[in-house]
């Protein structure tokens, strides 16, 4: 046998066990579904809410009957399972599948957490989910902007934390909330900076750079909060925060409208930098360049882009990006500065670009599917679930652990991510 008929047998070997493991998933999330939450469901109707207080349209409230839905929909996951571990299919019905399955399983775990108690405020759940997401989405597509370039950004947690910080400073003392934002986003731009200096300039190892550019943001932002926030916390750490504003016409879109139409200014500036990201690099000369020199530096090189500026530009402009989200954290959400108030967001913001598969839109439907976890765990807790807050407070690590061990598919990053560059 040959070595290439070999190493294809053996790919294909690992394909048809991630395959059945996969399928072993699913049935196992079905079974969940039918023997636990629909077996084990409270008495009385899970009932979910559509229309806001005030709201022009009023849309009918769900009822749903926990033991049936919850039964139904395990045993249609269980059935996908099965033909998912049978047929060798395609990668989008497999897609397909898995997303049904998994929407089946949160569907059942509402359901059956709701079951007896007060209505569900579903339209609040998903705009708490957006809400919750902005400095992930963020934080995520400061990480494609680095790594599309070739620099590992691990430093995301330092930028989002002293982003906040700085926003929540220059927002209390000359009570100006625009400037505290562009505070914020300078604040990550100088995480950046550092990064860059010793990834690009004196090419220390990436991720440990970034691991200590982390315990830099978190030691220093903690030592000047008790030296100077706390001692002078009118003065310097009780900023205002912005008010939502609502877009005509389009806030009023029944469901969809105080979701996405009816929010503070962080969320239409993610939906820019999200459509810039997005177009920026996968449909501009500019994207092209910082692609191949993610992907190839010594080709790039040698057709005249200069690699090194090209990774220090993303570099910078992922900082400012991070600094972005940091600044919601403080005047765009709870109007102050805590220590460590970041909480692992922007660790979080890197497993959802790597769940996203280095791709800008990926990178966001990923950071929302973490965000809902959030937001499901705060508005479960408000309504009394039968589930420990302990607990709840730990789904969107979980949803993270699961996505980064891969269950959800490899991803390929560009071959020169975290691999310094010596000009020949």
């Amino acid at each position: 046998m040959s070595i290439q008929t070999a190493v294809l047998t053996a790919r294909r070997s690992i394909t048809v066990e991630r395959r059945h493991v996969l399928a072993g998933l699913l049935v196992f999330l079905g079974l969940i579904d039918a023997l636990v939450f629909g077996y084990l469901a409270s008495k009385g109707d899970a009932v979910f809410t559509f229309t806001l207080t005030g709201a022009k349209v009023n849309v009918p409230n769900l009822v749903l009957a926990p033991g049936p839905v919850d039964e139904g929909l395990g045993a249609l996951s269980v059935l996908l399972g099965i033909v998912y571990a049978t047929f060798d299919l395609a990668r989008v019905p497999r897609r397909l599948i898995a997303a049904t399955c998994l929407v089946g399983f949160v569907v059942s775990f509402l359901v059956w957490s709701d079951a007896g108690r007060i209505p569900l405020p579903f339209v609040s759940l998903l705009a708490t989910t957006m809400s919750s997401s902005i400095p992930l989405m963020l934080g995520a597509l400061a990480g494609c902007l680095c790594e599309r370039s070739g620099v590992i950004n691990v430093a995301i947690e330092g930028q989002l934390l002293l982003g906040a910080f700085g926003a929540a400073v220059v927002a209390s003392a000359f009570g100006n909330l625009w400037l505290g934002l562009i505070t914020g986003a300078l604040c990550g731009g100088l995480i950046a900076l550092l990064l860059g200096a010793f990834a690009i300039r004196y090419r220390v190892d990436q991720i440990v750079l970034g691991i200590v550019l982390n315990v830099f943001a978190s030691g220093l932002t903690g030592y000047l909060y008790d030296a100077a926030l706390v001692p002078y916390e009118n003065r310097l750490n009780s900023p205002q925060t912005f008010n939502p504003i609502k877009i005509p016409l389009l806030g009023d879109i029944p469901i969809l409208g105080p979701v996405l139409f009816d929010s503070t200014v962080f969320l239409y500036i993610t939906y820019i930098v999200i459509a810039l990201v997005q177009v920026g690099l996968f449909s501009t000369r500019w994207g092209l360049r910082v692609r191949a020199v993610g992907e190839h530096p010594e080709a790039a090189d040698t057709v005249g882009i200069n690699v090194l500026a090209t990774r220090w530009r993303n570099v910078i402009l992922g900082g400012l990006v991070a600094g972005i989200g940091g600044a919601y954290l403080t005047i765009g959400s709870v109007g102050s500065f805590g220590k460590d108030m970041s909480s692992g967001q922007g660790f979080i913001a890197l497993a959802a670009m790597i769940f996203g598969r280095w791709t800008p839109l990926g990178a966001v439907g990923a950071a929302l599917l973490f965000g809902f976890t959030t937001a499901v765990a705060n508005v479960l807790g408000t309504l009394g679930a039968p589930i420990p807050s302990d607990i709840l407070l730990m789904l969107p690590y979980v949803a993270t652990i699961v996505a980064v061990a891969g269950l959800v598919g490899r991803g390929r990053p560009p071959k020169a991510d975290g691999q310094p560059y010596v000009k020949a």
